[in-house]
């Protein structure tokens, strides 16, 4: 029996997304520092039409995330996104875990 990653997963959905016309980005964690909520290699898909599926933070950065995604998308143009904030500000500005983490985003295709 064989079974997927979540981050197989995501990729399997991605490219069924694109398969059916949409376009796509990916967003894959490719470094934390400190407590961070998802590890590196999550990843976090977005179609240009607004479907979500992964996650790169437990939901902390998703939004910006998301909203670089759509700028990748535009552009093509992949993007390197470095968070990271100090424990004081952490839960101020969502990341409660008060770690660091690289998030690469490319389009799809």
């Amino acid at each position: 029996m064989s079974t997927t990653t979540d981050s197989e997963d995501i990729l399997a959905t991605a490219a069924r997304w694109a398969g059916e016309g949409e376009t796509v980005a990916i967003a894959t964690v490719v470094e934390t520092w400190g407590s961070s909520p998802r590890p590196a290699g999550s990843r976090l898909a977005v179609t240009e039409s607004g479907r979500i599926a992964g996650s790169v933070s437990g939901g902390c950065i998703e939004g910006a995330v998301a909203e670089v995604a759509r700028q990748t998308m535009a552009s093509g143009t992949p993007q390197l996104l470095d968070f990271g904030i100090s424990d004081e500000r952490a839960w101020e500005v969502g990341l409660a875990c008060g770690g660091k983490l690289k998030v690469f985003v490319e389009r799809l295709g």
